[in-house]
């Protein structure tokens, strides 16, 4: 996993800051603060993310390709375009059942005000 984020005030096309490998899933920040990250991840075919509970909203939008995103054992087909919230504190995984790339967007401020 890339650590360094992209270079502010220069505008980026996020399908090629990023680029697939063979069996793999490949992540880049795009931001990191303490308030929530911004990454891009290239997933290839037959490959998924682990499944995980996160205390925080996860937003994943995909930018090229199909993914498979399954919350709480409920699976979703998302294609280009699509997008949607992880909810905190939910079991999900990402999937590829054909090679992806998305923009994971994930909060982390805001929950101290609504008593979580």
């Amino acid at each position: 996993m890339e650590h360094s984020t992209l270079e502010k005030s220069k505008t980026h096309i996020l399908i090629e800051i990023i680029e697939y490998v063979p069996n793999s899933v490949v992540s880049r920040t795009i931001i990191r603060k303490t308030t929530g990250n911004v990454s891009i991840v290239a997933i290839d075919t037959g490959e998924a993310l682990a499944e995980k509970i996160s205390p925080f909203d996860t937003f994943i939008q995909i930018l090229e390709g199909t993914a498979e995103v399954v919350i709480d054992e409920k699976s979703s087909i998302l294609n280009a375009g699509g997008g949607i919230i992880i909810p905190a504190h939910t079991s999900n995984n990402v999937k590829a059942n054909g090679r992806f790339k998305m923009i994971s967007t994930i909060i982390k401020s805001g929950y101290e005000t609504a008593g979580i």
